[in-house]
């Protein structure tokens, strides 16, 4: 892409205002921390302490909006408190010019590092810095300047403090997390309706797997419905594609494709409503077509083999999605099932089709499992639901239902024991996130990572340090008198990647000439008094709060009306011009854009790199879950889980890589955009028959297939050399997996999936060396 094309991809991107659901409440709640603070300090303190605890309320407001799985109160005080710190340092050094330069530096240096930590870290430091540049010239005394900062954490502490006390949608994150994921698998069922092969994107997992970590605290108060799904879910999709790929045994069009179309309508249903329920806290609305669907006693007479086999697993784990995501507290005692009436029918799927009783209804997950009618009743019973082939005999009436047997079992498993209260020691083995106090050695250890030539975030650093000293002195020079809006504009600008950076530098100058404008043009001919400066302020924070997710051309208005607004009330800056604060901002994002373009971190080059990580971990995966064939340990397996979760962390990488190198003005030096988007589908398909072949991994003491342990080391090899080759720029081979896979076309093992996987597995990969192949050609 040209420069010129580059330039007019990110604008475009910089002023757009996204339609996004607004959060009214939210905002008010942190305006009202705002309005306490402006008018204690005011009335109390005077215009200056105001606008110095205005500053600390209103950044730690903005990091409650922030991505993070962290308590938004935690949030609310490392924001203070960081603020508060940069603050009473940059007095300190004020008055001497070498040392605050030498301060900015090494503060805005270590601000560009934080974005290792995360983006919300990154955020709250680089706000930090810019926001110090205002707040620093505020103070007149040492001790004043203590005053200050202990005002500005005074701010973070009354919004952290109102999010407490005023909670709006607790686990809000954490629910919308959790159901998107069921949502994505709910979208993922009805495409593979049409498209027995389509792909999933894992994106939405993984960020459900990131916010189910939470630190011991929360863990002993997160609602129950929040743990449970998320493992469902992971193994929902394996079943989803087991039951609708034609590789496993239904064909593309018959009776049989169309009961499975049936079955994934009907699943779609049901997670979109279990995903409802969790994201709003509600109880689960189970659609009453869908239930029907999936319990007809049809199904044992049309599918059959592995199939069925899927069918059956669909229907248990859904049914255990609907009684998980039934909103109860956490260390509430689930009601044991309802015991089952004493006589049943067989119904024609070789499941039991229980006739519902008359006293205690049975639960929807029993009925979705094994063919009896869904309940409005008590929530259904874990054990219950879990049922993966044909059922046991009807378990008598003192008794919690027994288990369905397996295929071929010497004898039924004992029964499901109802389920317990969570107890803190079981809190504390869920997946655990570190407390904000012991993370500083973890953030240490990731910044002290990127200290290397080629890391994107030390780049950023260097960049955005340079920056702030260049604006900081040019401001210093120029005639226009408070010069801190050019080195404040850069800092706020500047990210580590070139489409944020040049895209929020036009929107930061769109906004502020608006802002600024409106603002100025306010001060200056209404002459308003210090009270109803504060209030403009306020109300222009609200409007900020409101549109923070809609677009940072929309926010920076509102932004910049709130900076003209409070250092109004002191009588700072009325003077100044909107022609002087707009030019500083448009010299602070030049200087932005002119960092980024001199040193650069582009990601294009870094493409054959994260394609060649991809590579190996998928290929990790895939001989890590053949290898299971040859030597059976179940469907639990902690080495499948680590490898799928490298998988999935290599495809995020690359995805992330491409969707920035997209609007860079570089050439692609060796993998084109088309080649890579061939590449990437490839590598997505081999990826999908690998987790076809973990939905079928044998039980713990299946007979063995040794064959499985060559075709695992045939992938683990030809997959590393592969990787290798496509870091050096040559075309992939694959003879170690070719031969193996020609040699079973003679004799192929006793699998049904096995010999078809491994050809689909090699089909793949050839189809990534043709990509690349192209792609040298194209050059």
């Amino acid at each position: 892409m040209s420069w010129l094309r580059a330039l007019k991809a990110t604008s475009r991107s910089g002023l757009t205002v996204e339609r996004r659901p607004l959060e009214p409440a939210v905002a008010a709640r942190g305006a009202l921390g705002l309005a306490l603070v402006v008018g204690f300090s005011l009335a109390l303190f005077g215009p200056a302490v105001a606008a110095s605890s205005a500053f600390g309320a209103f950044q730690a407001a903005i990091a409650t909006f922030q991505r993070s799985w962290r308590p938004r109160p935690t949030l609310a005080l490392a924001s203070g408190a960081s603020l508060a710190v940069s603050t009473f340092l940059g007095y300190l050094t004020g008055a001497h010019e070498v040392l605050f330069l030498a301060l900015l530096l090494s503060w805005t240096f270590l601000s560009g590092l934080a974005w290792a930590a995360g983006p919300t870290a990154g955020i709250i430091a680089s706000s930090n810095v810019a926001i110090m540049l205002v707040t620093v010239t505020l103070p007149t005394s040492v001790a004043t300047a203590a005053g200050h900062a202990a005002v500005i954490f005074a701010g973070g502490a009354v919004q952290a403090a109102l999010v407490v006390l005023l909670p709006v949608r607790r686990w809000g994150a954490q629910r919308d997390a959790l159901a998107d994921a069921l949502a994505a698998e709910a979208d993922y069922a009805r495409r593979l309706r049409h498209d027995p092969v389509a792909p999933f994107d894992p994106v939405p997992l993984m960020t459900a797997r990131s916010a189910a970590a939470v630190t011991p605290r929360q863990a002993r108060r997160r609602p129950a419905e929040l743990h449970g799904a998320r493992g469902l879910a992971e193994r929902i999709r394996p079943v989803l594609a087991s039951l609708a790929d034609p590789a496993v045994g239904v064909p593309e069009e018959g009776p049989q494709r169309d009961r499975v179309r049936e079955l994934l309508a009907a699943a779609g249903a049901l997670l979109d409503a279990a995903a409802h329920a969790i994201r709003h806290g509600e109880p689960v609305t189970v659609p009453p077509p869908a239930v029907a669907a999936l319990r007809t006693p049809d199904t044992g007479g049309i599918l059959s083999g592995p199939s069925r086999r899927a069918a059956l697993r669909l229907a248990a784990l859904l049914g255990d999605v609907v009684e998980t995501a039934e909103p109860r507290t956490e260390t509430s005692p689930r009601e044991a099932p309802a015991p089952p009436p004493e006589k049943a029918t067989p119904g024609a799927a070789g499941t039991t089709a229980t006739p519902a009783s008359t006293g205690t209804p049975a639960s929807t997950a029993t009925s979705l499992s094994t063919g009896t009618p869904a309940s409005t009743g008590t929530p259904a019973s874990t054990g219950a639901s879990a049922s993966t082939g044909t059922p046991a005999k009807p378990p008598t009436p003192a008794k919690p239902p027994t288990p369905a047997k397996p295929p071929t079992p010497a004898k039924p498993p004992p029964p499901a024991k109802p389920p317990t209260p969570v107890t803190e020691s079981q809190a504390r083995a869920a997946r655990t996130r570190p407390p904000l106090v012991r993370l500083a050695p973890i953030v240490a250890a990731n910044m002290r990572a990127e200290l290397r030539p080629d890391s994107p975030i030390l780049r950023h650093a260097v960049r955005v340090s340079v920056v702030a000293a260049a604006g900081y002195l040019l401001g210093a020079v120029l005639p226009f008198g408070h010069g801190y809006w050019a080195p404040m504009a850069s800092v706020m600008v500047m990210r580590p990647d070139f489409s944020q950076t040049y895209a929020r530098s036009v929107a930061r100058f769109g906004g502020t000439l608006v802002g600024v404008a409106l603002a100025t043009a306010v001060v200056q001919w209404g002459h308003p008094g210090t009270y109803l400066l504060a209030a403009l302020a306020v109300l222009s924070a609200f409007g900020m709060y409101l549109l923070i997710r809609t677009g940072y051309a929309a926010g920076q208005v509102c932004v910049s009306a709130y900076v003209v607004f409070l250092l109004g009330m002191d009588g700072a800056g009325v003077t100044q011009t909107v022609r002087d604060r707009v030019l500083l901002t448009l010299i602070g994002g030049l200087l932005a854009m002119l960092a980024y373009a001199v040193y650069p971190a582009w990601e294009t080059p870094r493409l054959r790199g994260r394609l060649a990580d991809w590579l190996a971990a998928v290929g990790r995966y895939a001989a890590v879950v053949t290898a299971r064939y040859a030597d059976p340990v179940g469907s639990v397996s902690p080495d499948v889980r680590e490898a799928v979760l490298d998988a999935r962390a290599a495809r995020v990488a690359w995805q992330e890589t491409l969707d920035r190198a997209t609007h860079e003005p570089v050439r692609h030096r060796g993998l084109s955009h088309a080649a890579a988007e061939q590449a990437e589908h490839a590598l997505a398909e081999f990826g999908r028959v690998a987790m076809l072949l973990e939905a079928h991994l044998p039980e713990r003491g299946a007979p063995p297939v040794p064959a499985a342990a060559t075709l695992a080391e045939s992938l683990h090899r030809a997959t590393e050399r592969g990787a290798k080759q496509v870091r050096e720029r040559r075309e992939p081979q694959w003879e170690d997996l070719r031969e193996t896979v020609t040699a079973w076309s003679a004799d192929p093992p006793d699998h049904f999936l096995l010999h078809k996987g491994a050809v689909l597995l090699l089909d793949a990969l050839d189809e990534v060396a043709v990509a690349l192949a192209d792609s040298e050609r194209a050059r």
